[in-house]
C-alpha cells in the first residue's frame, strides 16, 4: 500500500464530507447559542461539545437539564439518543475492527453522524479495500467536520446572541438528520423502523421529560428486528 494511495483515499474521504459543514456549522452554533442561554459558561459548553461530540444527544441533556429532570433520565436520554452509535460501531465493525487498540479509540471518538454514512456507503461500495486505505478514508471523512463542530460552537456560544431574529438557526437539527438518514433508507427493515419512530415520537410526544423519546426508539428498533427477521425467513424458504 503506497502512500500515494492512502493520501489520495483520505481526500476522496475529505471531499465526501465537505458538503456536510453547510450543516454541521449552524447545528453548533446552535447549541453554542442554547447552552449560553441555559446558563452555561463558555468553558462548560465547549467541554459539552468535546467530550461527548453528539449534538442530538447536547441538546437533549440541555433541554432536560433546564426542565431539571432528575439526573438518571438525563442520562437515560442522553444514551438512548447516541444508542445509534453503537448501531453504527457494529455496522463499521466488519469494516475496522481489525485495527490496533489506540486507533479502534481514535474511531471509536470519532464516529459521528456524518462521517459514518459517508464511510459506510463506500466501504459497502468497495468491501474489499484493504483495512488500511479504509481507516484512511473514515479520517478522511472527519477531518472536515469535528473541527468545524468545535468551531461553530465556539461561535454560537461567544456571537450568538447577536444572530438577528430572521436568521435563526432552529430548522438545521431536522434538516440535518433529513439529509443523513435519507440517503441510507434502503431496505423494508430500515424504512419500517425509520417510520415507526416517526410515529411513536408523535404520539407520545406529551410525555414527561421527553421520555416518549426513549419509548419509539426501543419499538423502533423492536419493530425493525422483526422485519428483519420476517425477510430473512422469506429468503430461507425461496432456497
Amino acid at each position: 500500500m503506497s502512500n500515494q494511495a492512502v493520501r489520495r483515499v483520505f481526500w476522496g474521504g475529505f471531499w465526501a464530507s465537505i458538503p456536510f459543514i453547510m450543516v454541521i456549522v449552524p447545528f453548533g452554533m446552535m447549541f453554542g447559542l442554547a447552552g449560553t442561554e441555559a446558563g452555561l459558561s463558555l468553558v462548560q459548553i465547549m467541554g459539552f461539545t468535546i467530550i461527548v461530540i453528539a449534538g442530538a444527544a447536547q441538546f437533549a441533556a440541555l433541554h432536560l437539564m433546564l426542565e431539571n429532570a432528575p439526573i438518571f433520565i438525563i442520562i437515560l436520554t442522553a444514551l438512548a439518543v447516541n444508542l445509534r452509535m453503537a448501531m453504527y460501531s457494529a455496522s463499521l465493525y466488519p469494516h475496522l475492527g481489525r485495527l490496533n487498540f489506540w486507533k479502534k479509540i481514535l474511531v471509536s471518538y470519532l464516529i459521528l453522524d456524518q462521517s459514518y454514512i459517508a464511510s459506510i456507503l463506500q466501504f459497502e461500495k468497495s468491501p474489499q479495500v484493504s483495512l488500511g486505505l479504509k481507516f484512511a478514508f473514515f479520517m478522511g471523512t472527519v477531518t472536515p467536520i469535528w473541527p468545524f463542530w468545535y468551531l461553530g460552537t465556539y461561535v454560537g456560544a461567544t456571537v450568538g446572541a447577536q444572530i438577528p431574529p430572521q436568521y435563526a438557526l432552529d430548522f438545521v437539527l431536522p434538516l440535518a438528520f433529513l439529509a443523513m438518514v435519507a440517503p441510507t433508507l434502503r431496505t423494508r427493515p430500515q424504512v419500517a423502523a425509520a417510520l415507526t419512530s416517526v410515529v411513536m415520537s408523535l404520539l407520545l410526544i406529551k410525555l414527561p421529560y421527553n421520555s416518549g423519546l426513549l419509548v419509539a426508539a426501543l419499538l423502533a428498533m423492536l419493530v425493525g428486528s422483526y422485519v428483519e427477521q420476517k425477510a430473512t425467513a422469506r429468503r430461507i424458504q425461496k432456497t
